[in-house]
């Protein structure tokens, strides 16, 4: 089974529609990317898969329930790309608290912490903090619950080469131990870090395949080529 399937699925905003029959799966245990420009419908997909925007038609199945089901809330982790933490509080006291919520210990919330590469300043105030640490205090937020299904919403934007590559190796070893993650980016050279990908543009589904696959396809081993050669083909067709 996997961890998400949609068929048919269609979003409007208003009377503008925004998803355009978008039909894909989401395999468990794995790192799914999904990628296209900025304004494509990336952030509506993700807001679907986790219950939380009025859909016009189709069909959102996570974790073997409808999206959005109670049974779902302790299941599915999200990480918007706006910061959802207490400026307030700690970044010690934001996970910890977050933490108490799912019924971790204390410990695991300081073990989040150190994942992010936020130990050093686990006793700094939130709203003293960049705008990138924040972000990892999310993340952080989010981990300590460990969900089943992980869904993060362009994580990895304004941070530094070497903290995104440390991030991606988390990423890896949650979907090693058996959490699902779907990753949002507009950053074509994230495509290669994923084990399947979701090419979204203009609201239309481009490609659901692995990399490997999508390299074949394509005829070239660069994904931001294979990406653009889809997009041409599309506009082709049309």
């Amino acid at each position: 089974m996997n961890a998400v399937d949609i068929a048919d699925l269609v979003v409007h905003r208003g009377a503008r529609p925004v998803l355009h029959q978008v039909s894909c799966a989401v395999p468990r245990g794995q790192v799914t990317g999904l990628l296209g420009p900025s304004g494509g419908g990336k952030s509506t997909l993700l807001r679907t898969i986790v219950g939380v925007q009025r859909t016009t038609a189709g069909t959102v199945q996570v974790l073997g329930e409808p999206a959005g089901s109670a049974a779902l809330r302790s299941r599915v982790g999200y990480v918007t790309q706006a910061p959802s933490v207490y400026p307030d509080l700690t970044v010690r006291q934001n996970v910890r608290y977050f933490a108490a919520l799912s019924g971790r210990r204390a410990a695991a919330a300081d073990a989040a912490v150190a994942d992010v590469g936020l130990r050093a300043a686990a006793g700094q105030m939130v709203g003293d903090l960049s705008g990138g640490q924040r972000s990892r205090v999310s993340l952080a937020c989010a981990l300590v619950g460990r969900p089943d299904l992980l869904v993060l919403d362009e994580p990895t934007v304004g941070l530094d080469p070497v903290l995104r590559v440390e991030l991606w190796s988390q990423f890896h070893a949650l979907a090693a131990a058996g959490t699902t993650l779907i990753v949002s980016s507009h950053v074509m050279d994230e495509a290669g870090r994923c084990d399947r990908l979701l090419l979204l543009r203009e609201g239309r589904l481009l490609s659901d395949s692995t990399p490997a696959e999508l390299r074949t396809v394509a005829g070239t081993d660069d994904l931001e080529e294979a990406f653009l050669s889809l997009v041409r083909a599309v506009e082709v067709a049309a």
